[in-house]
Protein backbone atom coordinates (compact mmCIF):
# COMPACT_ATOMS: atom_id res chain seq x y z
CA UNK A 1 0.00 0.00 0.00
CA UNK A 2 1.57 3.68 -1.02
CA UNK A 3 0.07 6.57 0.56
CA UNK A 4 -0.87 9.08 -1.87
CA UNK A 5 -1.70 13.06 -1.17
CA UNK A 6 -3.36 15.08 -3.49
CA UNK A 7 -3.77 19.17 -3.66
CA UNK A 8 -6.22 20.56 -6.19
CA UNK A 9 -6.37 24.18 -8.02
CA UNK A 10 -9.93 25.49 -6.67
CA UNK A 11 -10.51 27.34 -9.59
CA UNK A 12 -9.54 24.39 -12.33
CA UNK A 13 -13.27 22.14 -12.21
CA UNK A 14 -11.01 19.77 -14.43
CA UNK A 15 -8.72 19.34 -11.21
CA UNK A 16 -11.96 17.72 -9.45
CA UNK A 17 -13.02 15.56 -11.71
CA UNK A 18 -9.74 14.49 -12.01
CA UNK A 19 -9.40 13.61 -8.23
CA UNK A 20 -12.48 11.89 -8.41
CA UNK A 21 -11.33 9.51 -11.08
CA UNK A 22 -8.14 8.82 -10.05
CA UNK A 23 -9.11 8.89 -6.20
CA UNK A 24 -11.80 5.90 -7.57
CA UNK A 25 -8.51 4.20 -9.11
CA UNK A 26 -6.32 4.37 -5.96
CA UNK A 27 -8.89 2.77 -3.68
CA UNK A 28 -9.64 -0.49 -5.63
CA UNK A 29 -6.00 -1.10 -6.28
CA UNK A 30 -5.74 -0.71 -2.69
CA UNK A 31 -3.50 2.50 -1.62
CA UNK A 32 -4.14 5.20 0.42
CA UNK A 33 -5.35 8.31 -0.32
CA UNK A 34 -5.32 11.83 1.91
CA UNK A 35 -6.75 15.22 1.03
CA UNK A 36 -6.52 18.55 3.28
CA UNK A 37 -10.08 19.15 4.29
CA UNK A 38 -10.48 22.04 1.90
CA UNK A 39 -9.37 19.99 -0.76
CA UNK A 40 -11.44 17.34 0.19
CA UNK A 41 -14.78 19.38 0.60
CA UNK A 42 -13.91 20.97 -2.62
CA UNK A 43 -13.71 17.86 -4.39
CA UNK A 44 -16.62 15.69 -2.78
CA UNK A 45 -14.60 13.71 -1.01
CA UNK A 46 -14.80 14.63 2.36
CA UNK A 47 -14.30 10.80 3.73
CA UNK A 48 -11.03 10.81 2.71
CA UNK A 49 -10.20 14.34 4.68
CA UNK A 50 -6.86 14.37 7.08
CA UNK A 51 -5.46 16.92 9.91
CA UNK A 52 -2.77 19.10 8.56
CA UNK A 53 -0.59 17.66 11.33
CA UNK A 54 -1.39 14.17 9.78
CA UNK A 55 -0.79 15.11 6.25
CA UNK A 56 2.64 13.80 5.96
CA UNK A 57 2.82 11.40 8.17
CA UNK A 58 4.32 8.19 5.95
CA UNK A 59 3.46 9.78 3.14
CA UNK A 60 4.84 8.46 0.01
CA UNK A 61 3.80 10.29 -2.80
CA UNK A 62 2.10 13.73 -3.48
CA UNK A 63 0.47 14.89 -6.61
CA UNK A 64 -0.18 18.37 -7.62
CA UNK A 65 -3.24 18.98 -9.59
CA UNK A 66 -3.12 22.30 -10.83
CA UNK A 67 -0.72 24.18 -12.80
CA UNK A 68 3.14 25.88 -11.29
CA UNK A 69 1.58 27.48 -8.33
CA UNK A 70 -0.68 24.86 -7.03
CA UNK A 71 2.96 22.69 -7.36
CA UNK A 72 4.28 25.45 -5.36
CA UNK A 73 1.84 24.96 -3.10
CA UNK A 74 2.37 21.23 -2.67
CA UNK A 75 6.07 21.24 -2.23
CA UNK A 76 5.77 24.21 0.62
CA UNK A 77 3.71 21.87 2.24
CA UNK A 78 5.37 18.40 1.80
CA UNK A 79 9.05 19.41 1.21
CA UNK A 80 9.92 19.85 4.64
CA UNK A 81 9.28 15.79 4.83
CA UNK A 82 11.20 15.60 1.56
CA UNK A 83 7.99 13.97 -0.14
CA UNK A 84 8.23 13.39 -3.96
CA UNK A 85 5.19 14.88 -5.92
CA UNK A 86 4.26 14.70 -9.55
CA UNK A 87 2.80 17.72 -11.02
CA UNK A 88 -0.20 17.64 -13.08
CA UNK A 89 -0.68 20.31 -15.81
CA UNK A 90 -3.76 21.44 -15.34
CA UNK A 91 -2.58 24.68 -16.95
CA UNK A 92 -0.56 26.23 -19.30
CA UNK A 93 2.88 24.93 -20.54
CA UNK A 94 4.51 25.14 -17.00
CA UNK A 95 8.02 24.64 -16.26
CA UNK A 96 7.21 22.26 -13.19
CA UNK A 97 4.37 20.19 -13.66
CA UNK A 98 5.45 17.08 -16.64
CA UNK A 99 2.37 14.89 -16.43
CA UNK A 100 -0.32 15.40 -18.43
CA UNK A 101 -4.06 14.84 -17.08
CA UNK A 102 -4.68 11.56 -19.21
CA UNK A 103 -1.49 10.00 -17.92
CA UNK A 104 -2.34 10.76 -14.18
CA UNK A 105 -3.00 6.99 -13.59
CA UNK A 106 -0.64 5.55 -15.88
CA UNK A 107 1.74 7.80 -14.40
CA UNK A 108 1.00 6.86 -10.86
CA UNK A 109 1.49 2.85 -11.98
CA UNK A 110 4.99 3.56 -13.08
CA UNK A 111 6.37 5.52 -9.96
CA UNK A 112 4.37 2.50 -7.85
CA UNK A 113 6.47 0.11 -9.83
CA UNK A 114 9.79 2.56 -9.53
CA UNK A 115 9.41 3.87 -12.86
CA UNK A 116 10.49 7.05 -12.71
CA UNK A 117 13.18 9.22 -11.62
CA UNK A 118 13.61 11.57 -8.30
CA UNK A 119 14.72 15.39 -9.26
CA UNK A 120 16.19 17.08 -6.19
CA UNK A 121 15.71 20.70 -6.33
CA UNK A 122 17.31 23.82 -4.08
CA UNK A 123 14.84 25.67 -2.32
CA UNK A 124 15.18 28.81 -0.35
CA UNK A 125 14.86 29.56 3.34
CA UNK A 126 13.22 32.83 3.98
CA UNK A 127 13.89 34.59 7.33
CA UNK A 128 12.10 37.38 8.07
CA UNK A 129 14.39 40.07 10.89
CA UNK A 130 10.98 42.55 11.70
CA UNK A 131 11.98 44.22 14.59
CA UNK A 132 9.76 46.96 14.08
CA UNK A 133 7.14 44.51 15.04
CA UNK A 134 4.62 46.02 11.88
CA UNK A 135 5.22 43.45 8.73
CA UNK A 136 4.79 39.93 8.93
CA UNK A 137 5.84 37.50 12.22
CA UNK A 138 9.21 37.09 12.88
CA UNK A 139 9.63 33.56 11.75
CA UNK A 140 11.19 31.53 8.49
CA UNK A 141 9.20 30.74 5.64
CA UNK A 142 10.04 27.97 2.49
CA UNK A 143 10.42 28.96 -1.25
CA UNK A 144 10.49 26.76 -4.39
CA UNK A 145 10.86 29.94 -6.70
CA UNK A 146 11.79 33.52 -4.86
CA UNK A 147 11.76 36.09 -2.60
CA UNK A 148 10.68 39.16 -3.76
CA UNK A 149 11.24 42.63 -1.13
CA UNK A 150 9.70 45.14 -3.80
CA UNK A 151 7.57 48.67 -3.20
CA UNK A 152 4.58 49.22 -2.25
CA UNK A 153 1.24 49.58 -4.72
CA UNK A 154 1.76 53.26 -4.36
CA UNK A 155 4.36 52.73 -6.74
CA UNK A 156 7.33 54.63 -5.22
CA UNK A 157 10.89 52.89 -5.33
CA UNK A 158 12.48 51.71 -2.38
CA UNK A 159 16.18 51.55 -1.10
CA UNK A 160 17.30 48.18 -0.12
CA UNK A 161 20.66 47.33 1.14
CA UNK A 162 22.44 44.01 0.32
CA UNK A 163 24.90 42.41 2.57
CA UNK A 164 26.26 38.42 1.64
CA UNK A 165 27.63 36.54 4.17
CA UNK A 166 27.87 39.43 6.72
CA UNK A 167 29.55 41.92 4.86
CA UNK A 168 28.01 44.46 3.38
CA UNK A 169 27.74 45.24 -0.60
CA UNK A 170 25.81 47.99 -1.76
CA UNK A 171 22.24 49.50 -1.24
CA UNK A 172 20.21 49.36 -4.28
CA UNK A 173 17.36 52.27 -5.51
CA UNK A 174 14.98 50.18 -6.95
CA UNK A 175 10.98 48.52 -7.81
CA UNK A 176 12.54 45.35 -5.80
CA UNK A 177 15.22 42.76 -5.37
CA UNK A 178 14.08 39.05 -6.32
CA UNK A 179 16.42 36.59 -4.41
CA UNK A 180 15.21 32.99 -6.81
CA UNK A 181 16.61 29.29 -7.27
CA UNK A 182 17.46 28.41 -10.42
CA UNK A 183 13.78 26.61 -10.28
CA UNK A 184 13.03 30.52 -9.62
CA UNK A 185 15.17 31.91 -12.54
CA UNK A 186 12.52 31.21 -14.77
CA UNK A 187 9.66 32.83 -13.00
CA UNK A 188 9.55 36.73 -12.16
CA UNK A 189 13.48 36.74 -12.13
CA UNK A 190 13.78 35.94 -15.69
CA UNK A 191 11.36 38.59 -16.38
CA UNK A 192 13.42 40.98 -14.41
CA UNK A 193 16.48 40.41 -16.85
CA UNK A 194 17.98 37.76 -14.93
CA UNK A 195 19.78 34.39 -16.51
CA UNK A 196 17.86 31.25 -17.03
CA UNK A 197 19.86 28.72 -14.98
CA UNK A 198 19.31 24.57 -15.33
CA UNK A 199 16.95 23.82 -12.22
CA UNK A 200 19.86 20.82 -11.52
CA UNK A 201 22.13 23.56 -10.47
CA UNK A 202 22.11 24.77 -7.16
CA UNK A 203 23.21 28.72 -6.53
CA UNK A 204 21.67 31.82 -5.24
CA UNK A 205 20.56 34.27 -7.74
CA UNK A 206 20.41 38.09 -6.59
CA UNK A 207 18.26 40.29 -9.64
CA UNK A 208 17.21 43.80 -8.90
CA UNK A 209 14.00 44.96 -10.51
CA UNK A 210 14.47 47.85 -12.23
CA UNK A 211 17.27 49.59 -10.20
CA UNK A 212 18.46 52.86 -10.45
CA UNK A 213 22.49 52.23 -10.44
CA UNK A 214 25.47 51.52 -12.44
CA UNK A 215 25.23 47.29 -11.65
CA UNK A 216 21.69 46.66 -12.85
CA UNK A 217 22.52 42.98 -13.02
CA UNK A 218 21.52 39.91 -11.90
CA UNK A 219 24.78 38.22 -9.24
CA UNK A 220 24.82 34.14 -9.15
CA UNK A 221 26.15 33.37 -5.72
CA UNK A 222 26.75 30.10 -3.94
CA UNK A 223 24.07 27.92 -2.47
CA UNK A 224 26.46 28.56 0.61
CA UNK A 225 25.81 32.67 0.50
CA UNK A 226 23.31 34.20 2.97
CA UNK A 227 22.28 37.31 1.54
CA UNK A 228 20.60 39.72 3.94
CA UNK A 229 18.31 42.66 2.43
CA UNK A 230 17.56 45.02 4.83
CA UNK A 231 14.94 48.14 4.46
CA UNK A 232 16.26 51.28 4.29
CA UNK A 233 15.41 55.09 3.53
CA UNK A 234 12.27 56.44 4.59
CA UNK A 235 9.78 53.87 2.58
CA UNK A 236 8.47 50.17 3.91
CA UNK A 237 8.72 47.20 1.21
CA UNK A 238 6.48 44.66 0.39
CA UNK A 239 7.24 41.31 1.39
CA UNK A 240 6.33 37.96 -1.49
CA UNK A 241 7.22 34.33 -1.00
CA UNK A 242 6.55 32.17 -4.31
CA UNK A 243 3.75 34.89 -4.86
CA UNK A 244 2.86 35.01 -1.47
CA UNK A 245 2.12 38.20 -0.41
CA UNK A 246 3.43 38.45 3.36
CA UNK A 247 2.82 42.12 4.19
CA UNK A 248 4.95 45.09 4.96
CA UNK A 249 8.64 45.74 6.49
CA UNK A 250 9.34 48.62 7.69
CA UNK A 251 12.85 50.78 7.64
CA UNK A 252 14.96 48.97 9.26
CA UNK A 253 13.35 45.61 9.05
CA UNK A 254 15.14 42.38 6.99
CA UNK A 255 14.63 39.28 5.18
CA UNK A 256 17.74 36.67 5.47
CA UNK A 257 17.93 34.59 2.16
CA UNK A 258 19.62 30.93 2.53
CA UNK A 259 19.61 27.66 0.62
CA UNK A 260 16.91 25.44 2.53
CA UNK A 261 17.90 22.28 4.11
CA UNK A 262 15.94 19.77 2.22
CA UNK A 263 15.60 19.99 -1.46
CA UNK A 264 12.00 19.84 -3.55
CA UNK A 265 11.70 16.02 -4.78
CA UNK A 266 10.39 16.25 -8.30
CA UNK A 267 9.17 13.03 -10.02
CA UNK A 268 10.20 12.78 -13.46
CA UNK A 269 9.10 10.46 -16.39
CA UNK A 270 11.98 11.50 -18.79
CA UNK A 271 9.13 13.27 -20.75
CA UNK A 272 10.56 16.12 -21.47
CA UNK A 273 13.75 17.72 -20.68
CA UNK A 274 14.62 21.22 -19.23
CA UNK A 275 15.66 22.54 -22.77
CA UNK A 276 13.09 20.64 -24.33
CA UNK A 277 10.36 22.85 -22.15
CA UNK A 278 12.49 25.95 -22.76
CA UNK A 279 11.88 25.63 -26.51
CA UNK A 280 8.26 24.51 -26.34
CA UNK A 281 7.63 27.67 -23.73
CA UNK A 282 9.70 30.23 -26.09
CA UNK A 283 8.64 28.84 -29.71
CA UNK A 284 11.62 27.18 -30.53
CA UNK A 285 10.33 23.92 -31.80
CA UNK A 286 11.36 23.80 -35.77
CA UNK A 287 13.88 26.67 -35.77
Amino acid sequence: MTRVAFFLHHQRPEAVELARQAAAWLLAEGHELRLLAPDARHAGLDDLACDDGELTAGLDLAVSLGGDGTMLRTVDLVGDDQVPVIGVNLGHLGYLAEVEPQDLCSSLGRFFAGDHEVQERMRLTVTVDAPSGTGPDPGSFPALNEAVLGKTPTGQLVRLSVAVDGEAFTTYPADGIIVATPTGSTAYAWSAGGPIVSPDHAALLLTPVAAHSVLDRSLVLPPTASIRLQVVGNRPATLSVDGRSLGLLAVGDAIVCTAAEHPARVVTFGRRGFLGILKAKFGLNGK
